[in-house]
């Protein structure tokens, strides 16, 4: 199958692979103990699960979106000739 045929190239699956990578370490970091009804956990308001994890899963919904955007190298030298 010719790479004309595809919608992605193989860039585009890498940017978006490494984006899945990081939305779901950014879900990871969100992740932790609750609270029971035995016990009250203070680590629900950690900076780590309300600020750095919601940014790190923003980045890459961020780097997600780039990777379906970026342009083939191979089509602008296909639109010259």
């Amino acid at each position: 199958m010719s790479h004309k045929n595809l919608a992605f190239h193989k860039i585009n699956f890498i940017i978006c692979g490494v984006a899945v990578l990081i939305i779901i370490v950014g879900f990871l970091l969100m992740s932790g103990s609750a609270t029971t009804f035995e016990g009250f956990e203070p680590d629900i308001f950690s900076a780590r699960r309300i600020k750095v994890a919601p940014m790190v899963s923003l980045f890459g919904f961020v780097l997600m979106i780039f990777g379906i955007l970026y342009p083939a190298k191979d089509k602008k030298k296909e639109e010259v000739k």
